[in-house]
């Protein structure tokens, strides 16, 4: 099925994927007058795009050095075309390709029980009265897990190297991100000496139960990986109706063998909760991973050695903060760099800019190559380049209560509406008045006004601690 566009909006744009992504992208191009053609492969997405078109190619056009030009090949009801595009937004996403490592799993060939991905699984009936190994303590494993817990006979997660577990209800019962997502707390942690912030951080993570009383404590709980959100596996655990392991050593027919020797026996499924590949296999893989067969994308958008800037990859990152603004704001930039709008540095400032942040990476996440971020440090860095980054100090300036809520408040995807190319003349009220909302829907039952957090005296404990610890290593010195 397809829809065009009547009219001509100005430079067409090949939109790959009509997730989360590429409907944000969709929305960059129409905003800015761009035309956009958006491919999907799957139809439970309507609209001025092309239904259950598969994209089979996409190169260079023979003057792509001088036009930026692309060649999409597709295929729709069997019959394949091409055309030719201004621009390319590759929108596929990261859990596309299910990973099932069983050549990491010995004896997993001899085993005659079921075992799948993740992905296949359905519903928590099925397993009634079985005994279930699960693979994996992300949050795939956990949700599945805590889920068929209530009807299995058995439920076992084996976990290589443990992982922090977060609820949902932070302090004083608020939603986590609206606390723990700040500008004052990324300050903090990137302007604390690193001994402190990642002793702080550790604190805060085991503030709701400690971890290694759970069998849940990450071998290296210092790094900034993304956590777990699981409100019930605390309690399953505490309950015994789920039990952690370390990693499978082996598996036999009908057991698997844990790296500490020990065993559970009459394994009746086994499910791999071990997470997802990307790959675009319709493109040149040199242009996305440029050196080394790693990804090389500048702020993890943009090909740096393409001769035009008419590529952007969009949804390639994954941080602690929500993935829709995100995916805005990477797609705002990258429409305003294929208008000609805004310019990217030099292929030299690019490549320089890619070597630092695969260092930090290594220090934060524990591997360079991730597609992790830190949110908050990440979205200021794409603002700054359309000019839709918050001046905090001039706010604090001209509207303090504005600059209040900013700075300590949640850091909502309002904050980069608030200038620049997409500036919404709402978005200081709805900042101001975000508390409001999120507390409406819980108010069913009035015992009195919501009580909004108090910034004041939220910021005052955050900074206790490390104050205090300061404190006493002054005096010790």
């Amino acid at each position: 099925m397809r829809r065009q566009r009547e009219a001509t909006l100005g430079k067409r744009v090949a939109i790959i994927g009509a997730g989360v992504s590429g409907l944000a992208s969709i929305r960059s191009c129409l905003e800015e007058g761009l035309e956009p053609t958006c491919f999907e492969k799957s139809d439970d997405i309507g609209g001025l795009w092309k239904f259950l078109t598969l994209v089979c190619s996409v190169r260079k056009h023979s003057n792509f050095s001088t036009t930026g030009q692309w060649v999409i090949t597709s295929e729709e009801d069997g019959k394949q075309e091409s055309a030719i595009f201004d621009a390319v937004m590759v929108c596929s996403g990261h859990h596309v390709y299910p990973n099932l490592p069983k050549e990491s799993f010995p004896g997993l060939k001899l085993f005659k029980g079921k075992y799948f991905h993740s992905r296949d699984y359905k519903e928590p009936g099925t397993f009634k009265g079985k005994r279930v190994l699960v693979i994996g303590l992300g949050n795939s494993g956990c949700d599945i897990a805590t889920e068929i817990s209530r009807t299995a006979e058995k439920v076992i997660i084996s976990s290589r190297s443990g992982s922090w577990v977060m609820s949902r209800v932070w302090d004083d019962g608020y939603p986590w991100d609206m606390l723990f997502i700040t500008r004052f707390e990324t300050f903090l942690k990137n302007t604390l000496p690193t001994a402190i912030s990642d002793w702080w951080y550790m604190k805060q993570m085991n503030s709701r139960f400690k971890h290694e009383n759970y069998g849940l404590m990450p071998l290296n709980g210092t790094l900034r990986k993304e956590p777990v959100f699981n409100d019930e596996l605390p309690a399953c655990i505490l309950c015994g109706t789920v039990s952690i392991k370390p990693n499978v050593k082996e598996f036999t027919e009908t057991s698997a063998i844990f790296e500490d020797g020990t065993m559970f026996k009459a394994i009746d499924c086994v499910i791999f909760a071990t997470g997802y590949s990307y790959a675009y296999p319709f493109l040149d893989e040199s242009i996305i991973k440029s050196r080394k067969n790693e990804v090389t994308l500048f702020k993890g958008i943009f090909p740096p050695l393409l001769e035009k800037s008419t590529m952007a990859v969009i949804g390639l990152v994954q941080s602690l903060g929500a993935a829709i603004p995100t995916t805005d704001l990477q797609a705002r930039w990258a429409v305003q760099v294929i208008k000609g709008t805004c310019t990217l540095p030099s292929v030299e400032d690019m490549m320089r800019d890619i070597d630092e942040k695969m260092g930090k990476k290594l220090k934060w996440f524990g591997k360079s190559e991730t597609i992790q971020t830190d949110y908050i440090t990440y979205m200021d860095e794409l603002a700054n380049f359309i000019g839709a980054k918050p001046n905090i100090l001039w706010l604090f300036l001209t509207d303090p209560k504005l600059a209040l809520e900013v700075f300590f408040g949640p850091c909502c995807p309002y904050q980069f509406r608030l200038v620049g190319p997409g500036k919404w003349p709402g978005a200081r009220d709805a900042i101001l008045t975000q508390w409001d909302r999120t507390l409406k829907p819980m108010t069913t039952r009035v015992v009195g006004g919501p009580r909004k957090p108090s910034l004041f005296f939220h910021c005052l404990k955050l900074l206790a601690i490390p104050v205090l610890f300061i404190a006493i290593l002054l005096v010790l010195i």
